[in-house]
């Protein structure tokens, strides 16, 4: 009897996550434009909307001529450790604001305060803005008075590459690492060579090819795909600090994760990637419980290593 229920049920959540992923692609619809102002636009409501709580304190900063904000939770917290964001949006759109559907949620989840900066943006900035805006905020943290050791930082899809980058810049200049690296549907490779580029490309509901290829354009146009800080997966991870990778199954950036994963392993990285089944990229958005579940396993990672 257990069996026949456990059977029933596989096919039930296969269809709500096909629902979802159906929704979502609706959803994704309407915030991708082509121009990328209203896309920039779109992106910031959507943040707005579902990123405000009362339970949570949001900060305006200004990181020299950067705008960034603090996302703390309304109650007495850990102040020893914080989180650097950096958001996700192919490098040309998102924002601080955007950010908050993961910012307001990594905040309440770990009970730390979390800084996410507004670097500039492709075309108007192509690289190496967003690495040398990273660094600024990195150096704001220092000046602060915390401890590179006392930093964790975290980052979703385009934000992944860029906290991989900026780690690897720093690792370049022989200074003192963070204590963690934290990414969620990380975009590792420009050159697209995972072979869930293919596999996924009916499934995915956020991303596909035509989309990368503009980004990329904007971002890196004319540059070497395999420099390690525009593609982090051609860096060297020797030294690096323990690494959390969350991705689903369903995106077309699984395998930029899993050979990251792989990549780091070979390096003697202590490195963990959890796939989360039916998910798509960077589900954790979503007001899903799955994604409050990925959340508190990010939680559990940043406990760990700040033991």
């Amino acid at each position: 009897m257990a069996l026949k229920r456990k059977l029933a049920r596989k096919p039930a959540e296969e269809v709500r996550n096909q629902n979802m992923m159906g929704l979502i692609r609706k959803v994704h619809g309407m915030i991708d434009n082509t121009d990328i102002e209203k896309h920039r636009l779109s992106q910031d409501h959507v943040g707005a909307l579902l990123g405000n709580s009362r339970d949570m304190l949001i900060r305006s900063v200004k990181i020299q001529d950067m705008d960034g904000e603090w996302v703390s939770v309304n109650r007495a917290h850990m102040k020893k450790y914080v989180i650097l964001y950096c958001h996700g949006g192919g490098y040309s759109t998102g924002s601080s604001l955007y950010a908050r559907t993961l910012t307001t949620k990594l905040s309440a989840s770990t009970s730390m305060d979390v800084l996410c900066f507004d670097y500039r943006l492709a075309p108007e900035h192509p690289y190496p803005a967003a690495t040398e805006d990273a660094m600024k905020a990195w150096d704001y943290l220092m000046l602060l008075g915390y401890g590179a050791r006392d930093v964790i930082i975290a980052g979703d899809s385009a934000g992944g590459n860029l906290a991989l980058s900026l780690v690897l810049k720093l690792k370049e200049e022989e200074r003192i690492l963070p204590r963690g690296v934290l990414l969620m549907s990380p975009w590792t490779d420009l050159t697209s060579s995972g072979k869930t580029h293919q596999t996924r490309a009916e499934l995915d509901p956020v991303l596909d090819a035509e989309y990368l290829e503009r980004m990329i354009h904007n971002y890196v146009d004319g540059q070497d795909l395999e420099d390690p800080f525009i593609s982090p997966l051609f860096g060297d991870f020797t030294g690096f600090p323990p690494t959390y990778i969350q991705a689903g199954n369903n995106e077309i950036l699984l395998g930029d994760a899993t050979m990251l994963h792989k990549k780091m392993v070979q390096a003697n990285v202590s490195v963990k990637l959890d796939i989360f089944k039916g998910m798509w990229h960077v589900f954790q958005m979503s007001p899903l419980k799955t994604a409050y579940d990925a959340m508190e396993k990010n939680a559990e990672f940043i406990y760990e290593i700040c033991r």
